[in-house]
């Protein structure tokens, strides 16, 4: 055999091994192709998902303030219009914050993006108890002791609380505890609060009727246990619920 017959035979036997070798990969290299395919669609997807998402195309058009009622809704939506025309997904939550800082009655809230242009401003008001007076006039508080407004005459259906060592007290915290307690009725009928201690809150109603509250301890019961003397004892004019297991009325 001659070194050309040699040559051409090695060929062949290189040209058959690789024909062999792709036979065993096709599937493999298929397998491979999918795979890359799909990635790069999902890359493909996700990249204009997000290009959309910070785009003009979600940009906000409409704020929605939810759970107002105290508040007016169209005024806390005006104080936020600096948002509108920005991509919902760059809503700076900071400014947000920033912006209704200047809403002493908004307790919590929370952003709620609605694609592709409405954001829902969730809120949370805060619930006055009652007035602190002094040479500003009188202030409107929570149970937290939070400043809500001060007005230069007693506001409407707010009692007047007379508490020892102000809102940072333990008799100031037993007294709002016992205003956010009591009957819806005898809310609406309270003009005086006071507390010397976390242990003597008294309250007064606009008819005269004077509640010994005691501490805050037991306030369901002891507002389960009020209304029920208040109904048999209507011309009562002291009610002692400090301990609710044995009022005391006179």
């Amino acid at each position: 055999m001659s070194a050309r017959d040699v040559w051409r035979a090695a060929r062949a036997r290189r040209k058959a091994l690789r024909a062999e070798i792709r036979r065993f990969t096709q599937r493999s290299r298929r397998r491979r192709i999918v795979w890359l395919s799909a990635v790069g669609a999902s890359v493909l997807l996700i990249g204009g998902s997000i290009a959309a998402a910070y785009s003009p195309l979600f940009a906000v058009e409409r704020i929605t303030v939810v759970g107002a009622s105290t508040l007016d809704a169209s005024t806390v939506e005006s104080a936020l219009s600096d948002q509108l025309g920005t991509p919902l997904a760059l809503v700076d939550a900071s400014e947000v914050k920033a912006a209704l800082l200047a809403f002493p009655l908004i307790e919590t809230y929370a952003l709620e993006a609605r694609p592709p242009h409405d954001l829902t401003v969730r809120i949370v008001e805060r619930t006055p108890v009652g007035v602190i007076r002094s040479d500003a006039g009188y202030t409107l508080v929570d149970a937290a002791g939070v400043a809500l407004s001060t007005t230069s005459d007693q506001p409407a259906g707010q009692p007047l609380l007379d508490v020892a060592g102000g809102t940072g007290s333990a008799a100031f915290e037993s007294a709002g505890l016992v205003v956010r307690s009591v009957p819806a009725d005898v809310r609406a009928a309270l003009t005086n609060v006071s507390a010397s201690t976390q242990d003597d809150v008294t309250l007064t109603l606009n008819s005269g009727l004077t509640i010994v509250w005691g501490s805050a301890d037991e306030s369901p019961l002891k507002s389960e246990v009020l209304t029920k003397t208040l109904l048999s004892s209507p011309g009562a004019s002291t009610i002692d619920v400090t301990s609710p297991r044995a009022v005391v009325v006179g």
